[in-house]
């Protein structure tokens, strides 16, 4: 069995919900305390072994390519300056992992961005993730998922379970069959109301696909607001071949809503020796202000 080696983040999105943050700025290089969103999934996605990632990109995502890059300036001011461990932090991201970039003319949903990546991942399974989500773990989540992959050869959604009143916001599966923290899924809703939802395990933003997930893509017709939706094409490929989920462990951080946002850097910001006291003195300012409010 081909092993696991490349990895698309579909990164071409807008980012509404951060403007005017986001008007001339990629959602995704917004920072949770002092590194951007989408270098969390590209770690986590080099810790498990992947060694070739995919960035989907759209207009005014030049950014994300610079992020990576190396800056010969900024390393040439570090080194002369004697900044040692500033030089090491960027020459340790350049450094990191080989990317490839995609240029998406137009968001045109997330089966589109994934189907763009069809001739650079080639006839081998491959990660998705979306920068989105972040997932703190012991033993990284796509990790976690490539080795069910590697046992059961079935692609792999990442799933975790919700509160009931919470399954609207989100894909949730139907399960056929389970074995311990693996689901086979049947079908999927996308944000069910509560009480017809068919379960309360909710897809996340991680997954492991078999390469079929292409052909599949290409002829799934446009969905909502004239996208190609993956959960349409993965309802499909439910149909066609064994669909598993997985309920990984590890805590999932929300940064697509500005709240999420929020809440996640305050929590990173908490393990952090050198922050937490301080933020911690002044969240209790606040709590007091509260109080006497």
């Amino acid at each position: 069995m081909n092993p696991i080696r490349k990895a698309v983040f579909p990164a071409a999105g807008l980012g509404t919900r951060f403007l005017p943050a986001t008007k001339a700025q990629p959602k995704e290089m917004l920072p949770v305390v002092d590194k951007p969103i989408i270098q969390y999934g590209v770690e986590e996605a080099v810790a498990s072994g992947i060694d070739q990632i995919i960035v989907v990109t759209g207009r005014d995502k030049r950014a994300i390519v610079d992020h990576f890059d190396i800056s010969f300036e900024l390393e040439h001011y570090l080194k002369d300056r004697g900044k040692t461990r500033e030089l090491q932090v960027v020459r340790k991201i350049s450094d990191m992992v080989d990317i490839t970039y995609i240029h998406q003319k137009e968001p045109l949903g997330l089966g589109h961005a994934v189907l763009m990546a069809k001739d650079v991942v080639g006839n081998e399974p491959f990660a998705v993730f979306l920068a989105d989500d972040i997932i703190k773990s012991q033993t990284p989540a796509i990790r976690q998922m490539m080795d069910v992959y590697q046992a059961q050869e079935s692609s792999v959604l990442a799933l975790q379970r919700v509160e009931p009143d919470q399954v609207s916001r989100y894909g949730i599966v139907k399960v056929v069959r389970s074995e311990g923290r693996i689901h086979e899924v049947a079908d999927m809703v996308e944000k069910p109301e509560p009480g017809k939802a068919p379960s309360n395990l909710a897809i996340l933003g991680r997954y492991v696909l078999k390469p079929s997930i292409f052909g599949i893509l290409e002829t799934t017709h446009e969905g909502v607001g004239g996208e190609i939706q993956l959960t349409d094409a993965l309802r499909t490929m439910a149909q066609q071949e064994k669909l598993l989920g997985l309920e990984f462990e590890g805590t999932y951080y929300d940064v697509g809503t500005v709240s999420g946002f929020l809440k996640t850097s305050i929590a990173y910001a908490l393990e952090r020796p050198g922050l937490r006291e301080e933020l911690l003195a002044y969240l209790r300012t606040l709590d007091g202000l509260s109080h006497q409010a």
